[in-house]
């Protein structure tokens, strides 16, 4: 009797005082420790059913069933299975969320039901046998709205406890007046990694697995298939464009088995037009292009990558999924953010401009809770005594942002590894909904927004089911996250909440570096067109920014290797000829024009600036020309500028100039060349000599002639002298 005595005090005090909550880590944690220590025994008990799911009157008969497995090797005489109940409703979440993390004999139910138990003269050595038995709230004595602790256990020969299994029971009678039905926005991420180096290649065949069978992706579309309209989906387009880019065949590459051809993926393009179909309906958000470390980017002054993310994320996921998909709400990674990050956003034009942010509650903390010690991992923050409306405002230089803060506990419940099995876990949801409905105060409808991690696997049967019974609940009501808003009256925030191990988080500048070089040449072989086409690397390089590599950047380097090759390879297809350091070219006089000529193997039309600088100019000046644009045709034409240079008078010999491309808004493309040009100086001696020689010459014919002339007068008068003696 004292034990007993003790266990129900040390119960009462779990009920009705809040208490610090147990992380969910640690929670699956205790019961996987559990479970191991039943598999150890050898026996193991299911809860497999529950029904009704709560009840709603004295005499309601609620069901509970399961069955029991002896995996010990031997014969187990003298089995009891029975429930075990505590009269009074946990006091808050604190409480309830302490019960089912506490898995030790402390917090069990301190009652035994005489009424609700099966007995077993013995079970067999590998055998299972089903179990079930009723109850009623009037036999638990549960006398008021709210949340129950129950138990069921099998025990031998009426002490030694073989195996347990917590969960709960809600008992919601009418009441006077009725309670506020709050009002919950479910929150749904179809989310992966990046899949592709360029548009053109994969750097990895996993989608494949994922999009089939029991894949991670095809039970996102079977949950989808089933879920209730209101229910709001976080879709990432850089998912929907590489799964697209399967459906007619693609190309992977590994750094072991070089390149590879697939051929086009009838899973893929049947997984599109499941979503499409399971979509059409409900509300979805983009998120920006190949989800972006949005925090990270703008610490490392990249902030134009993101808004060209949220650009192109929107029109990827209205081509591909369908018409009008919102992009003004961002989820950023792990729900967190800081100020700078959330004023990037705001400042966005069309659809690259935020207006709200669903955020862990961790980052907006209720002002009460930001007092303690911050939470962590290992040490959670302990839930307040009423839970906090979801919706708040938050100032930034751009006016305000709605921030909608999910509800961790809630979240949890719809995440795999919470709960050992569906029934249990949702009974853990029903409770944990019906204890918020019963925090004292209410007065009007709350907003709850649940939203599981951002990667998550989901377990299919558990999410449905929990949609399912989210949409029965008397003390909720479905929503769409849109229409979440700020109440007149918001819950007072602490303002965000962004600590040194979040910033140790995000993709660091080591990492960035490369990326932020691939998008600066990126943007030059659009800049370097005439018709200023938008770069086709955009979606490439957003790839690399993409808040997946966080925990994996040894791959995303890899990647970014693979991109900046295509990218400066796509840059030198517009290059300068003829520039062999071996080969000068040679200015015959103090003057004169040296042709420069640029190649364009590019499709489209470029225009390039062509800057010549000298780099002795006492030895030779470039000189001012009209104009050194030059505009030529894609596809191998080439275009040449007429340099117009002046040797001084003085020597001769070999000097450079360095000749930069630059785009028609001034900036560099590709690297400098240095051409070598040689110059001779001797130009007027030359003509000195060459008008001397030629006088020279022309004084020797002259001379000749004049000979010539003379001595043919001479014969003349001699003949004549002859003729006349005759």
């Amino acid at each position: 009797m004292i034990r007993k005595a003790t266990l129900l005090a040390v119960l009462s005090t779990a009920l009705l005082a809040p208490m610090v909550a147990t992380t969910p880590g640690a929670a699956a944690a205790t019961t996987r420790t559990s479970t191991a220590a039943s598999a150890r025994q050898g026996l193991s008990l299911t809860v497999s059913a529950i029904t009704p799911e709560w009840a709603k009157g004295q005499a309601d008969v609620v069901k509970v069933s399961g069955t029991i497995r002896n995996d010990t090797g031997a014969e187990l005489p003298q089995l009891t299975v029975r429930l075990r109940y505590f009269p009074q409703r946990f006091a808050d979440r604190a409480a309830l969320e302490t019960y089912q993390a506490d898995q030790t004999d402390a917090t069990l139910p301190g009652r035994v039901s005489t009424q609700s138990s099966v007995s077993f003269v013995t079970l067999a050595a590998g055998a299972s046998m089903p179990w079930e038995f009723t109850l009623t709230p009037a036999q638990l004595q549960l006398a008021s709205f709210g949340a129950y602790p129950i138990a069921v256990e099998v025990m031998q020969q009426g002490w030694r406890r073989l195996a347990v299994q917590r969960t709960f029971l809600t008992y919601a009678p009418p009441t006077q007046p009725k309670l506020p039905r709050n009002r919950l926005a479910v929150v749904l991420p179809v989310i992966d990694q990046p899949h592709r180096a360029d548009d053109g290649t994969f750097t990895d065949d996993k989608l494949s697995a994922a999009l089939a069978g029991k894949g991670r992706l095809a039970d996102l579309a079977r949950i989808a298939a089933t879920a209730p309209k209101a229910v709001t989906w976080f879709v990432e387009p850089s998912l929907l464009d590489d799964v697209n880019a399967m459906v007619k065949g693609y190309r992977v590459t590994s750094a072991k088995n070089g390149e590879a051809s697939r051929p086009a993926s009838a899973e893929a393009s049947q997984w599109l037009a499941d979503m499409r179909t399971a979509l059409a309906a409900s509300p979805v958000v983009a998120t920006p292009y190949a989800d972006p470390d949005v925090t990270a980017l703008v610490h490392q002054g990249l902030d134009a990558l993101t808004g060209r993310a949220l650009e192109l994320g929107a029109q990827k996921a209205g081509e591909l999924l369908k018409p009008g998909v919102q992009a003004s709400v961002n989820w950023p990674a792990n729900g967190l953010i800081d100020a700078d990050a959330l004023d990037a956003l705001a400042v966005g034009k069309g659809s690259a401009q935020v207006r709200k942010v669903l955020l862990n509650s961790t980052n907006l903390p209720p002002q009460a809770a930001a007092a303690t010690t911050p939470a962590t991992p290992a040490t959670p923050a302990t839930p307040p005594a009423v839970t906090p409306d979801a919706a708040t405002t938050l100032d930034t230089v751009n006016g305000p942002v709605t921030a909608l803060v999910a509800d961790s506990g809630l979240s949890r419940t719809f995440e795999p590894g919470e709960s050992s099995s569906t029934v249990l876990g949702k009974q853990r949801f029903i409770a944990e909904t019906a204890t918020i409905a019963a925090e004292p105060g209410q007065t009007a409808p709350r907003s709850l927004v649940v939203a599981p991690s951002r990667r998550w696997d989901p377990n299919p049967t558990l999410v449905s089911s929990l949609l399912k019974t989210a949409g029965t609940l008397p003390w909720l009501t479905l929503t769409p996250l849109d229409s979440i808003k700020p109440a007149k009256t918001p819950t007072p925030r602490a303002g965000l909440t962004y600590t040194d191990a979040d910033r140790k988080e995000e993709l660091g500048g080591k990492y960035l570096g490369p990326v932020k070089a691939a998008w600066e040449k990126a943007q030059l072989t659009s800049l370097i067109t005439t018709e200023k086409r938008v770069s086709s690397f955009d979606s490439a390089v957003l790839r690399l920014a993409s808040s997946a590599w966080r925990n994996q950047t040894r791959a995303g380097r890899a990647v970014t290797k693979l991109v900046d090759g295509k990218v400066q390879a796509t840059m030198n297809k517009v290059s300068i000829t003829g520039a062999d350091p071996d080969r000068p070219r040679t200015l015959a006089g103090s003057n004169g024009v040296v042709p420069i000529s640029v190649k364009n193997t590019m499709p489209a039309q470029v225009t390039v600036d062509v800057e010549v600088t000298s780099n002795n100019p006492r030895l030779l000046r470039v000189e001012p020309q009209p104009s050194d644009r030059l505009v030529i045709g894609g596809d191998g034409q080439s275009g040449t500028l007429q340099v117009p240079l002046t040797a001084s008078p003085s020597g001769s010999g070999d000097a450079t100039v360095t000749v930069q491309l630059k785009t028609s808004d001034g900036r560099a493309y590709g690297k400098p060349v240095k051409l070598t040009i040689r110059t001779t100086g001797y130009t007027g001696i030359a003509l000195v000599i060459v008008g001397a020689a030629l006088t020279v010459m022309l004084a020797a014919v002259v001379t000749r002639v004049l000979r010539r002339r003379s001595q043919r007068r001479l014969a003349r008068a001699a003949r004549t002298r002859e003729s006349e003696t005759v």
